[in-house]
């Protein structure tokens, strides 16, 4: 039985190491925010400018990316409905770069618990010999101490490095999301200011 929980701690813990290098992998700047994509961005000013941005992004493709694909090809929407397309793709973004924290956060709960429940399955089987032989040797019974209570310190080793990638993870979402609104409102905002621009004097308080 205790074969089984160890078995179950390492599977748990190639299962975070996993997760916490392609979490790694794909969370990072260049690839959710790439330069290329934002230098271009800061030169699209007008209409004519958004065939070479969407050349760009198809060419780096990228949470950005998408979701600047999906502003300009709503550009001839209202501003109001682009927005909101533009929101419901960029929550689907959001969900796919949080994709792998619930696992981690999985590990971060179950770890532990399976480090515990093989240490209370270890100091049953000590104690059970412990009634049959007495407590004559002392060493013996402190060296199956020290066997038992391994795998709860292996648990805890597996829990703390998926709750540090968890915190740092997560935090590092929230960042992107901030920041691929304000480059996604920029853009919106430079679109349609140039539409309300040449809008006729009579339809500005349309």
């Amino acid at each position: 039985m205790e074969n089984i929980i160890y078995l179950l701690l390492a599977l748990t813990s190639l299962v975070g190491l996993a997760f916490i290098g392609e979490r790694g992998w794909t969370l990072r700047w260049r690839k959710v925010v790439p330069p290329e994509i934002t230098a271009d961005l800061e030169q699209c000013r007008t209409r004519t400018d958004v065939k070479h941005l969407r050349q760009v992004c198809e060419r780096h493709a990228s949470p950005l990316g998408r979701l600047l694909l999906v502003a300009a090809e709503h550009l001839d929407w209202p501003k109001a409905e682009n927005v909101h397309a533009l929101e419901t793709t960029a929550r689907h973004e959001i969900v796919r770069l949080e994709r792998g924290l619930v696992v981690l956060e999985i590990i971060i709960g179950i770890a532990p618990l399976l480090g515990l429940v093989g240490t209370i399955i270890g100091m049953m089987t000590l104690f059970g010999d412990l009634g049959q032989t007495g407590l004559n040797d002392a060493t013996k019974l402190a060296q199956g101490i020290s066997l038992i209570l391994r795998s709860t310190l292996i648990g805890l080793l597996i829990a703390i490095p998926a709750l540090v990638s968890w915190s740092y993870f997560s935090k590092k979402v929230e960042v992107f999301a901030v920041e691929l609104e304000a480059l996604c409102g920029e853009f919106i905002r430079r679109q349609y200011q140039e539409t309300e621009t040449l809008r006729p004097a009579g339809d500005a308080r349309k």
